[in-house]
């Protein structure tokens, strides 16, 4: 069809306005429902949260107080009453709102005590102030009242109860009486908030529905212009619909970071909001420093080391927070200094903080910024006692490993009748963790105390106990025959099993793992002594722990340890003979478009004799067990480097944004591992920005200081960080909080089966925002189809890794430039940590190669 004849003059004109001004029109009136929608959406939400908040408030004081009535514990009481704030102030605020003269700001202020975002409460106060005489909010707020009755007679019964125990003399009836009244209430006050979620969760549904039927009549309405409209129209329609995606696409916000203590700014650095840990920990009140200078604020005084050395320093300048502020507003994302600085309170007190900055965000605009302040008085005070724990293991009083293998060479050295030869036991607490983990460290602490009294009263005058690792205990059992030494092991194993710990409501409990030894005269090697009684434990912990297990030369214990022998007589061939290979498998983003590089993740495989690949879970356990995953670490690096040098020559390649490389336990607890990555980074001229290294969870925490000082002072470099397989090991988030890694890979295990698992999905949900909260970005492992992938994308995931985005591939070989030092042998991995064979397998069912 042959193109109409242009317009002459103006003629056109008027005929064009009258045929595209009902679409605009339209259209216009589309945009507005669409954001009037979104807006009015986000409120309901809000309504939802603070409802929820409510809820939560006003169970979680019941129940605090039901235990202050029990105990009569002032920390229960502080506890009652902090969570019953959160209800009271959103009472506060809805009566300032319903005022003759309502007070706005006010209700503002009550909001916040009441848990609401800042960005929620224009809308929330909006909604009270036009429909709370409405249908949709009339029946939520009758609930809400309803509730708020009872919780007034709960607060006036906790008041009366705190009086009666200030004043002392509570008798028995009067707890029962407490009790009968809290009942009451919490009786009264579950249907009311179960009425109120009911009625907001109908009001929210009425309200979706109305939306939703006023945007399909607009649409309609759209649909049947365009219809009548001309195929000369049909390019402004496709025009003005990407123009509404792009407006779509910008309603989205980005939470900022969390910590101990957060300070919000506004664009000129004036102090805006303060939480409560903020106060605390800067001795200073939130509404006496609204207005005043964040850089006034943080007076920063002298370093740490001046401290611990007792040197005359002068004040560490406060220059980087004031650039970390500057960048912040400027609105760079993601800044960290990890330095601590301490920080001069008004009574001239100091305490270490390190700081983390972020811009916040308000529709879009540059609103100011926010800086998280954490306390690492603790980790200092740990720094300092290293010289000391050096000798002495500081939570038992024991001899340390140091001392113990001392003590074993002298009596190995010494003649040794085989009949009395002395014993040596190897013992491992039995599923330690889960004390640690449900209970927390201080009942771990508490239990290897009281395993080590008990051990105490079962040995002979004499005899050495040393504490050896973390839940390892040594004894030396010196010139006991083998019957006397079988029998006190039996013993030591049958009191740890009656042992009860009471430790508040839970009595906690556990096993001993024990391998015996007896040191015969064939036995003349400390290294071979306790290689063997290593063996002798993993023995008993193989046949379902809580036993003892006697070393014998010629058992199955035997055949796995030469089995694990000859495997490292072919890892060290491989490594001379160069026959590794690397692979590299893609980690895509799930959430925002690529940089047009990609991000991946380097895996190894051994090339057999064949030319077959052999992959990392048969190999690697050995060489970790024996020492040598620092020599494969270092390879890796190598190799992986001079890859990445090769490959910026090539620029018809899609570039390598983002590399990341598995690093073992050894290897983090490495103190030369620094200095070599920054070696190897200056021989092949690889950006630091261009690495992620990744270390599991159970890795770092078990060399937790040198994980954080690695990671440190490679990210003040530009490297980043992964913290590997999290969600399998310990998943201890107060950990997490000093780890300042980038992203947080979510352990495969629970992403490949959560379709089917609603445990699994509810652990990745609840992984991925903790994730969100600490401001690092999440990774999937094991995506393994189409459907997890769209999973994880509707759930908020950042990253995916597996063979629904792509299978591992040979990374080319590049020369290397000479040969760099392996690294030694180093000590064996703690317990749980022998996951690095997966890491460097692939995210895959199969190892990452099938198919």
């Amino acid at each position: 069809m042959d193109a109409p004849t242009p317009p002459q003059g103006n003629r056109r004109r008027p005929w064009t306005s009258g045929l595209t001004g009902p679409f605009i029109a339209i259209l216009i009136l589309q945009a507005v429902v669409a954001s009037a929608s979104l807006y009015v959406l986000s409120t309901v939400r809000a309504f939802v949260a603070g409802e929820s908040q409510w809820t939560k408030g006003q169970k979680d004081a019941i129940h605090h107080l039901g235990q202050y009535v029990v105990t009569g514990e002032g920390r229960l009481y502080e506890q009652f009453h902090q969570a019953l704030q959160i209800p009271l102030a959103d009472r506060e605020a809805r009566l300032l709102i319903e005022a003759p003269e309502p007070d706005v700001a006010g209700a503002r202020e009550a909001l916040l005590r009441g848990g609401n975002h800042p960005s929620d409460l224009t809308g929330l106060i909006w909604m009270l102030r036009l429909f709370r005489d409405h249908d949709i909010l009339r029946e939520p707020i009758r609930h809400w009242m309803l509730g708020d009755e009872y919780l007034q007679r709960l607060d006036a019964l906790s008041r009366e109860i705190r009086a009666g125990y200030v004043a002392g003399g509570v008798t028995p009836d009067m707890v029962q009486r407490w009790q009968r009244l809290v009942d009451e209430i919490d009786v009264g006050v579950t249907p009311a908030a179960t009425d109120f979620s009911a009625a907001m969760g109908d009001s929210s549904r009425r309200i979706m529905g109305w939306l939703l039927w006023l945007n399909v009549a607009t649409v309609l309405a759209l649909i049947a212009l365009t219809l009548a409209h001309t195929r000369q129209l049909m390019g402004q329609r496709r025009q003005v619909e990407a123009i509404l995606e792009a407006e779509r696409e910008q309603a989205h916000t980005t939470l900022a970071a969390i910590g101990d203590g957060i300070v919000t700014t506004d664009l000129h650095g004036n102090v805006r909001y303060m939480n409560p840990a903020a106060e605390n920990l800067l001795a200073r009140s939130g509404q006496d420093s609204l207005g005043m200078p964040l850089a006034q604020l943080l007076h920063t005084g002298p370093h740490d080391g001046a401290k611990a050395t007792g040197t005359a320093e002068p004040p560490a300048p406060h220059g980087s927070i004031a650039q970390l502020l500057e960048r912040a507003l400027h609105g760079t994302v993601g800044l960290h200094d990890e330095h601590p600085h301490r920080i001069v309170r008004p009574d001239a007190s100091t305490v270490p903080v390190t700081l983390v900055g972020s811009p916040l965000m308000n529709q879009g605009q540059l609103a100011g910024a926010v800086l998280v302040l954490h306390d690492v008085t603790r980790e200092q005070q740990y720094l300092e006692q290293l010289a000391w724990q050096a000798s002495h293991d500081t939570l038992t009083g024991l001899v340390n490993r140091r001392e113990f293998e001392r003590r074993l060479g002298q009596m190995l050295a010494r003649p040794r009748p085989s009949e009395v030869a002395g014993a040596l036991l190897y013992i491992d607490l039995d599923q330690f963790k889960v004390i640690n983990d449900t209970c927390g460290h201080p009942a771990g602490d508490e239990m290897l105390r009281e395993v080590c009294r008990m051990l105490q009263r079962g040995l002979r005058e004499g005899d050495t106990l040393a504490r050896l690792g973390g839940d390892e205990f040594g004894v030396l059992l010196h010139d006991c025959p083998q019957e006397v030494a079988e029998r006190i092991a039996e013993q030591i194993r049958h009191h740890a099993q009656e042992l009860r710990l009471p430790w508040g409501a839970r009595t906690l409990r556990t096993g001993l793992s024990i391998g015996l030894v007896h040191l015969t005269a064939d036995l003349t090697s400390l290294q071979e002594v306790l290689r063997v009684a290593d063996m002798a434990c993993y023995g008993a912990k193989e046949r379902g722990r809580n036993t003892v297990y006697v070393y014998q030369p010629q058992d199955a214990a035997m055949s796995r340890h030469l089995d694990d022998m000859h495997w490292v007589q072919r890892i060290r061939q491989a490594l001379d003979q160069d026959r590794f290979q690397l692979y590299t498998q893609e980690i895509a983003p799930l959430r925002a478009p690529g940089d047009g590089g990609v991000h991946v993740e380097v895996l190894l495989r051994l090339q057999g004799e064949g030319g077959q690949a052999i992959f990392p879970g048969e190999f690697v356990p050995a060489a970790e067990r024996f020492g040598l995953a620092q020599a494969l670490d270092r390879w890796v690096v190598e190799h992986t480097f001079a890859a990445l040098a090769e490959r910026r020559r090539q620029p018809q390649e899609r570039p390598i944004t983002l590399c990341a490389i598995n690093l073992s336990g050894t290897s983090v607890g490495d103190e030369s591992l620094l200095e070599y990555l920054r070696d190897q980074m200056a021989r092949y001229g690889v950006q630091a920005n261009q690495l992620c290294f990744e270390v599991t969870e159970t890795a770092a925490i078990a060399h937790l200081p040198n994980a954080i000082r690695l990671i440190r002072e490679l990210k003040q470099q530009g490297c980043h960080f992964a913290l590997d397989d999290f969600g399998a090991g310990m998943s201890s988030f107060t950990y997490l909080r000093h780890l300042p890694v980038d992203y947080l890979k979510i352990d495969g295990a629970l992403v490949r089966d959560m379709l089917e698992d609603p445990a699994n999905r509810a652990m990745v949900e609840m992984i991925n925002h903790i994730g969100h909260v600490m401001g690092k970005q999440t990774i999937a492992e094991f995506a393994e189809t189409p459907a997890i992938v769209e999973a994880l994308r509707a759930m908020g995931v950042d990253h995916a890794q597996g063979h629904a985005i792509s299978r591992p591939e040979p990374m080319p070989r590049a020369a290397v430039q000479g040969a760099a030092p392996a690294g030694g042998p180093g000590a064996p991995p703690p317990e749980g940590s022998a996951s690095l064979a997966e890491r460097f397998t692939g995210r895959g069912p199969a190892g990452g190669l099938a198919g």
